[in-house]
């Protein structure tokens, strides 16, 4: 792909420009007179279109000189360009060996590193060996040195097991003396136990017959208890039927309760409407005495004007009387 600025009229200008010098058109010339720029691979391939246009156009053939000399140049062009490419696959090729023998640096160094932390944990397991080695030893010491006593206390041992088997033959000797008053103990107590027995199953017999008695006695107890329990169950009918004749008249004394609740709370409130109209009447009676007062003293007062009138006319009809000589 072309870089910016490089496309087919600028390569084709820089050509006729080269030819109107009298110069090769070569890759090399052609990207100069473009000031350095642009891709070589593009480049060739806008001289070669330019060429074959140039030869469809029927263009005057050149000589043989100048047809080799392009053509030698085509080559070097061409050899140039394979030259690079093997020099950038040699490249590439030696950066991959770089990078193959750069990893191969770490992972030696890293061995190293590993075989490192190995020796100094096998020189710290060396150590650790020989302090349990020189611990062994200790041990070996302390274990011959117990072997050592355990040997004077088998000694010891044997000893005192020579004594004890004396003791032992003793002992036997004592327990044929104890056998023996073992089995009169034993002729005795059978003789006694046969008299426990016997006196035991006289004692069962009579124990028999008690307990023959004590079961006629129960019978008759289980007969008294069965009808307890009948009359027990008669009295249970009973206390559930006065229960339940009670809880009704418990329910009944609850609505009575109720309906007089109900009727103090009407009395309570005919009191308060009493006590309100009581008041009302009292505040209209005395309204009403004081309307009396004021039209008695109204009455009163025009009774009075009427009598002045009265006696204001009276004086002003009657004559004045005359004076005696």
């Amino acid at each position: 792909m072309a870089r910016g600025g490089i496309n087919k009229a600028v390569v084709q200008k820089a050509r006729t420009t080269l030819l109107a010098r009298g110069e090769y058109p070569s890759i090399d010339a052609v990207r100069v007179e473009l000031g350095n720029t642009g891709s070589k691979t593009t480049i060739h391939r806008y001289l070669k279109e330019l060429e074959a246009a140039d030869s469809g156009r029927g263009a005057v053939p050149l000589a043989l000189s100048e047809q080799l000399t392009n053509l030698v140049n085509q080559l070097a062009d061409q050899l140039q360009e394979e030259a690079q490419a093997v020099v950038a696959g040699e490249r590439e090729l030696l950066e991959r060996e770089r990078i193959d023998y750069q990893q191969r640096i770490r992972q030696a160094e890293s061995r190293i590193q590993q075989l490192e932390g190995q020796t100094a944990l096998d020189a710290e397991r060396f150590q650790a060996t020989d302090h349990e080695l020189q611990q062994l030893r200790e041990l070996r010491q302390q274990a011959e040195v117990e072997n050592a006593r355990l040997q004077q206390a088998n000694r010891d041992l044997e000893d005192r097991l020579k004594d004890r088997d004396a003791q032992i033959h003793s002992l036997e000797e004592k327990h044929r003396h104890a056998r023996n008053t073992l089995e009169h103990y034993r002729q005795a107590s059978k003789e006694q136990r046969e008299q426990e027995q016997r006196r035991h199953e006289s004692q069962a017999q009579q124990l028999q017959l008690e307990i023959r008695q004590l079961q006629q006695t129960l019978i008759i107890k289980q007969d008294e208890l069965t009808q307890l329990n009948r009359d027990n169950a008669r009295l249970l009918t009973e206390a559930r039927q006065l229960h339940r004749d009670q809880q009704a008249k418990q329910r009944l004394l609850d609505q009575k309760a109720q309906a007089l609740e109900a009727l103090q709370s009407q009395f309570s409130a005919s009191e308060a409407v009493k006590l309100v109209l009581q008041q009302r009447n009292q505040n209209l009676q005395s309204e009403l005495d004081s309307l009396s007062q004021a039209k008695v003293r109204q009455g009163t007062s025009r009774q009075s004007h009427r009598a002045q009138r009265a006696t204001a006319a009276v004086d002003k009809a009657t004559p004045p009387a005359k004076k005696q000589t």
